[in-house]
């Protein structure tokens, strides 16, 4: 390769090297292939160099140049290295002039974050970079300096301050490292050289020593690793986040040895937030338990991850050590807050925290500047799951647990009443995504309300919850939380437990599961009558109508449905009334009515639009498709179908994108037998995750759909098609059907 480019302007560098690598799905991975890069790295364009292992490979006739020992840019101890051939080259590209420790692995990844941060040291005198314990800021670090060993003539200098504890000796540290004797600012005032301070948080107060230190020595640069920053003069900040996914499955793949099942090892870097610490004590515990029992073992990280590197400082041989080490640090206030905090599951807002735990707003800004709480792009803030397990430890050696579980769960019932009304009113989907943030929060909430005997709040809260597990298709899960307030509130508190029964009918009947529904709807329309519940009464009157219908029994279910109808005419009860006018045209179309059917189909539609609800449009417009596709109107019921389907998914409502999908693939079976069965499949995967079943005129339908696509498609393509379907991305399934929409309208 080399003779050949010899003539031409291009000029390479190879590096060669004998190894074992790894052979993964993505390429060859591990140390080996590392060794590889760095040996390349050290040359020069034209120059060709050699490893050991490679060299003891070789006959004595290869012409070899012996190069010495040479320390290369992964941070490993120092290796010999050969050049083919005789010609003469500069030196090596290799680290000289430095202490940087000897590393027993190369860095995984993090190429942007190496650029990124080079970027801001060439700019600035002073680099903090910042993060959680174990997210790998002393490794990033050390691989920066490395990489600019060649600019500084005076050489880097890695300084360790983790065994420093008094403020006043970080100076004589830094001397100590350095060799000099007397006045350090007076020795650094004319070397151009980096130093690299490593673990800075516990002794944070050296900063303004430092930043004289800068003012007396023009030509020096600091590197620093620290859990804040130094909020100094000059000072550039860069937040090491945790790795990127991709990168952190080559780093687990890496140290545990061997490859592991992506998609498992995928979770459990997901799990661990992706902190290089925490996924490097996980893949050692891999000669221990496989990674699929590892992964069902993580709920306790803290305790499992152990086991690091003995030669690893104590703080960083297990997780939980190296989240005491940030801890121990914090003043007893910070430790007050950080414990409270540890009431949130998930994210939380700043009102939230004021109103639970009492936190002032500097508290919270030290906390985040100590890398132990976040502020995500979205305003919020939060915990790295790790990090967040900590402090529920810490909270339950709290003795002001119970009062902030109990404020915790007040505040959430709070918010959910707020926002319940709103949830089937205009602007729907901005209000579902407002409460869909503290899901975490409010499933916690009711979990602890239920566990500690909290009958009335529990019951509350699940009442309040029933609009959000509709309309986004937590159909299971919200029945279940049901079920649990139910069980332990007996005949007490009247009012919240027929909201909560009126619930359940819903949801069951939602998921076809009539029986069930039948008694609970029956129980709350009794003690919504009683207590003068007309939300209640309506929406239980038409669960129990949707009984009678699947029996059967159409003329009484009618009855039911108009009787709703009729009560649901004011303004609490807007939303029932437009689900009135639904559910009477869908026993329409269910009784073969379909001029009725799609004249209520229009009115609902109407309804719907004129309360800005884009929950009931979508369910609107897939009933004026079924009604369509009934009529042999197939373009028109595509139309309407993509329309809701797209409706459906924009506002979460996984039920109704469902439905959607399903006579979408049977208005588009005839001409498109392949996409149909595709939809099947999608609908179907969808269909196990929600618990729902088909029944009646639909599965009728859904039936002929089938029986018209195996007579379009051979076994092998009709099974291929379903298969694929099940597997598609729900966003890129909508998307293209949108964009099928959009072009038939053109057309």
């Amino acid at each position: 390769a080399q003779r050949a480019l010899h003539d031409r302007r291009t000029r390479i560098r190879i590096g060669i090297h004998t190894g074992e690598p790894l052979l993964t799905d993505e390429g060859y991975v591990g140390i080996d292939v590392h060794r590889a890069a760095r040996i390349m790295g050290a040359g020069h364009g034209g120059q060709t160099l050699i490893s050991a292992s490679t060299r003891d490979l070789l006959t004595d006739d290869v012409p070899l140049s012996d190069l010495g020992e040479h320390r290369l840019k992964d941070l490993s101890a120092p290796q010999q290295l050969w050049q083919l051939g005789t010609d003469e080259f500069p030196p090596l590209r290799t680290l000289h002039q430095t202490n940087l420790p000897v590393q027993a692995t190369p860095l995984i990844g993090r190429l942007r974050e190496l650029a990124e941060a080079e970027t801001l040291l060439r700019e600035h005198r002073l680099l903090t970079m910042t993060g959680p314990g174990g997210s790998g800021k002393t490794r990033l670090g050390l691989q920066l300096a490395a990489q600019m060993v060649g600019e500084f003539p005076e050489g880097v200098w890695w300084v360790p301050l983790g065994a420093v504890d008094d403020h006043r000796l970080v100076l004589p540290t830094i001397a100590l490292a350095l060799g000099a004797a007397g006045s350090l600012p007076a020795y650094l005032r004319s070397k151009r050289l980096l130093l690299v301070l490593d673990n800075l948080e516990q002794v944070i107060e050296c900063a303004s020593e430092l930043s004289g230190l800068l003012v007396a020595a023009a030509d020096v640069k600091l590197l620093v690793t620290s859990r804040e920053p130094l909020h100094i003069d000059g000072e550039a900040e860069y937040a090491v986040e945790p790795l990127a996914e991709s990168e952190c499955v080559s780093l687990f793949v890496d140290r545990a040895g061997r490859d592991e099942p992506r998609d498992v090892v995928l979770e459990i870097c997901r799990r661990l937030d992706c902190l290089p610490l925490a996924v490097e004590l996980a893949a050692a515990r891999t000669a221990l338990l496989p990674s699929d029992q590892l992964l069902a073992r993580l709920d306790r990280r803290l305790a499992l991850l152990t086991g690091g590197r003995r030669d690893a400082p104590s703080r960083q041989r297990t997780l939980r050590a190296t989240i005491e080490w940030s801890h121990e640090l914090l003043s007893p206030e910070e430790q007050t807050l950080f414990a409270g905090l540890g009431v949130f599951a998930g994210s939380f807002s700043l009102e939230a925290a004021e109103a639970i735990t009492g936190a002032d707003l500097d508290t919270l800004q030290s906390l985040i500047e100590k890398s132990l709480v976040r502020r995500w792009p979205s305003g919020r803030y939060g915990m790295l799951e790790t990090i967040a397990e900590f402090a529920r430890e810490r909270l339950a050696q709290d003795p002001r647990a119970a009062v902030l579980h109990l404020a915790h769960a007040e505040f959430f019932l709070a918010l959910a009443e707020r926002v319940e009304p709103l949830l089937e009113g205009s602007d729907q989907a901005r209000w579902l995504d407002l409460l869909e943030q503290d899901h975490p929060n409010l499933r916690a909430a009711l979990a602890r309300s239920l566990d500690a005997g909290r009958v009335e709040l529990g019951l509350r809260l699940t009442a309040a919850l029933r609009p959000l597990w509709v309309a986004h298709g937590q159909l299971t899960e919200g029945r279940r939380w049901i079920d649990a307030a139910l069980d332990g509130a007996g005949d007490r508190h009247p009012v919240p437990r027929a909201r909560v029964l009126s619930a359940g009918a819903l949801l069951a009947v939602l998921q076809g599961h009539y029986d069930q529904a039948l008694p609970m709807a029956v129980a709350a329309l009794a003690l919504g009558r009683q207590h003068d519940l007309p939300v209640v009464v309506v929406t239980s009157l038409m669960s129990i109508g949707r009984v009678r219908l699947s029996h059967g029994q159409a003329d009484v279910a009618r009855s039911l449905m108009e009787e709703a109808l009729a009560m649901a005419n004011t303004d609490k009860t807007a939303f029932q009334h437009g689900i009135a006018i639904f559910n009477l045209a869908y026993l329409a179309l269910s009784t073969g009515d379909l001029s009725l059917a799609r004249t209520r189909m229009q009115e609902a539609l109407g309804w719907f639009r004129a309360t800005n609800n884009e929950y009931g449009v979508a369910r609107a417009l897939s009933g004026l498709g079924a009604t369509a596709l009934r009529r042999g109107e197939m373009v028109e019921a595509a139309a309407y179908l993509r329309d809701s389907l797209a409706r459906s998914h924009a506002v979460g409502n996984r039920e109704g994108a469902v439905w959607a999908m399903e006579l979408l693939a049977s208005a588009l079976a005839s001409d498109d037998a392949a996409h149909a069965a595709r939809l099947l499949g999608a609908a179907e995967s969808l269909r196990v995750q929600l618990g729902t079943q088909l029944e009646g005129g639909e599965l009728a339908t859904h039936e002929a759909t089938i029986v018209t696509l195996r007579a379009a498609l051979d076994e092998e393509a009709f099974t291929v098609a379903v298969r694929s379907g099940r597997a598609l991305d729900l966003d890129a399934l909508v998307s293209a059907e949108v964009g099928a929409s959009r072009d038939m309208a053109s057309g």
